[in-house]
C-alpha cells in the first residue's frame, strides 16, 4: 500500500487538493455574492417584509427551490451548455466552478432568508419609526443582527461544495473526486481512494473549525 504513494502520486494529490480549493473557495465566493443579496431581497419581500411583494417573492422563490431540488449531477450536466458558454469548456477546474455556483447560490439565498427571519421584528419596526430607508434597514439592522447566522449558513455551504467538487471529477471536473474516480476506482487502487475520503473528512473538518472559530469571535464582539 505505502509503496503507491510515491513522488508522482503525491504530486498529483497536492494538485488534486489545490484544485478542489480552487473550486471551494472560488465557487463559494461567488455564490456568497450572489446568494447573499438574493436571500436578503427574498426576505424584504416575503409577506410582512419591508418590500412586500408576494408575486415577485412567489416567482424568486420557486426558481431558488427549483434549483435547489434538482440533484447537482443532474444540473451537472443540464448546464453544459452555459458551462461551456462561459468557461469555454465543459470539463476541468474552471469549468467546474459554474454548476458549483449556480447549484450553491440559492442554498446561500435560502440559509440567510432563514438567518433573517430570527431578527427581532421591533428592531426593523423601530428603525422604519426612525424614519430609516429599505438600505439602512438592511446595513444597520438586518445584516449585524443576522451575521451570526450568515456566517454558519456560508460555513455550511463550503462544506456542502466540498463533496459536490468531488461528485464534479465524475465528469472530469478535476479535484480529489477526480483523482479518487481515476486512480481509486478505474485503476482498482482502494488506497488511493481511501486517500482520498480521508483527506476530505480532514478538510471537512477543517472548514467547519474555522467557522465556528469565526462564529464564536462574533459572538463574544
Amino acid at each position: 500500500m505505502l509503496e503507491t504513494f510515491t513522488g508522482p502520486m503525491l504530486e498529483l494529490f497536492a494538485t488534486a487538493f489545490g484544485e478542489t480549493l480552487l473550486m471551494v473557495g472560488v465557487s463559494g465566493l461567488i455564490s456568497s455574492l450572489i446568494g447573499i443579496p438574493l436571500g436578503v431581497y427574498l426576505h424584504l419581500t416575503a409577506p410582512g417584509g419591508v418590500l412586500q411583494n408576494r408575486p415577485v417573492n412567489g416567482v424568486l422563490g420557486f426558481v431558488v427551490n427549483a434549483v435547489r431540488s434538482t440533484p447537482f449531477i443532474i444540473l451537472l450536466v443540464a448546464i453544459i451548455p452555459f458551462t461551456r458558454l462561459l468557461a469555454g469548456s465543459s470539463i476541468g477546474t474552471a469549468a467546474a466552478i459554474v454548476p458549483l455556483t449556480i447549484a450553491a447560490a440559492p442554498f446561500v439565498a435560502r440559509l440567510v432568508e432563514t438567518a433573517l427571519r430570527e431578527v427581532d421584528t421591533g428592531l426593523v419596526e423601530a428603525a422604519q419609526a426612525m424614519g430609516a430607508s429599505t438600505a439602512q434597514i438592511v446595513r444597520k439592522v438586518l445584516l449585524p443582527e443576522a451575521l451570526l447566522g450568515i456566517v454558519a449558513g456560508v460555513t455550511i455551504t463550503l462544506v456542502s461544495l466540498t463533496g459536490y467538487s468531488a461528485m464534479a471529477g465524475a465528469i472530469g471536473g478535476g479535484g480529489l473526486g477526480d483523482l479518487g474516480i481515476r486512480y481509486g476506482y478505474q485503476r482498482f487502487l482502494p488506497e488511493v481512494m481511501l486517500a482520498v475520503v480521508v483527506v476530505l473528512v480532514v478538510f471537512v473538518q477543517a472548514l467547519q473549525a474555522a467557522g465556528d472559530w469565526v462564529v464564536r469571535r462574533l459572538r463574544h464582539r
